[in-house]
């Protein structure tokens, strides 16, 4: 009620609260507990170096220990928040068109023995004539939505943690749904570009053009 009514943010302000209180509600369980330790990963200066460390931020107004009741026994429903995110607006093109960029990205975990589910995840020399050591951890497939001109902003609407089973085929159904998710929500409409994806040369592109809507192959190499 603070805010003038002619103010340029308004429209902006107006969606964020509207994603906020759809985050809430994707919560299904400790929704305080997990929705004040989102807006203190937000909020907090620098990178999270430990879960005790949020319980010191101003946003979250809880103490640790309430903190790690959260993450031990909270509920979320993963599902809806993607639909949520399909549905905030979409970083686009110059021409108006979506592209997506799809990668992996590794949380490496080689220490962590009780984690679930860790596989070999790739890693790459950093000094000359090194050779790829494979080390346990949770690879991601996280998908972009990038814009036009120098920023190095972007929106990721998906991102699937690859076990033994999804590794071999864990990018196209992400890429499928996430195309579904997108023209549901109206993001694509009828006679708009064909959206773009756009991958390392190392993906395999027959399999990721097996989707409900038209792939544009592009060679990273042209």
């Amino acid at each position: 009620m603070s805010l003038l009514h002619h103010d340029p943010r308004l429209e902006a302000l107006a969606q964020l609260s509207c994603f906020r209180g759809e985050f809430y509600a994707c919560l299904t369980a400790r929704s305080d507990a997990l929705f004040e330790l989102a807006d203190a990963v937000l909020c907090g200066d620098g990178p999270v170096r430990s879960m005790a460390e949020l319980s010191l931020v101003g946003e979250h107004r809880r103490s640790h220990g309430g903190l790690y009741a959260a993450m031990a026994r909270g509920g979320i429903d993963a599902d809806r928040l993607r639909r949520a995110l399909a549905e905030v607006p979409t970083p686009r093109a110059a021409d108006g068109r979506l592209v997506l960029a799809v990668d992996v990205t590794c949380w490496l975990r080689p220490d962590t023995h009780t984690s679930p589910e860790r596989i070999l995840c790739h890693t790459y020399g950093r000094g000359k004539d090194q050779q790829h050591i494979p080390l346990p951890g949770w690879p991601y497939s996280i998908i972009c939505a990038l814009e036009g001109g120098r920023s190095s902003w972007t929106a990721p609407p998906d991102a699937l943690r690859l076990t033994l089973r999804r590794r071999r085929h864990g990018h196209r159904p992400a890429v499928r749904d996430l195309l579904h998710r997108l023209i549901t929500a109206g993001q694509r409409q009828t006679g708009d570009p064909n959206i773009l994806v756009v991958a390392d040369a190392g993906y395999d592109a027959p399999r990721l053009g097996l989707c409900r809507q038209p792939l544009k192959r592009v060679d990273p190499g042209a």
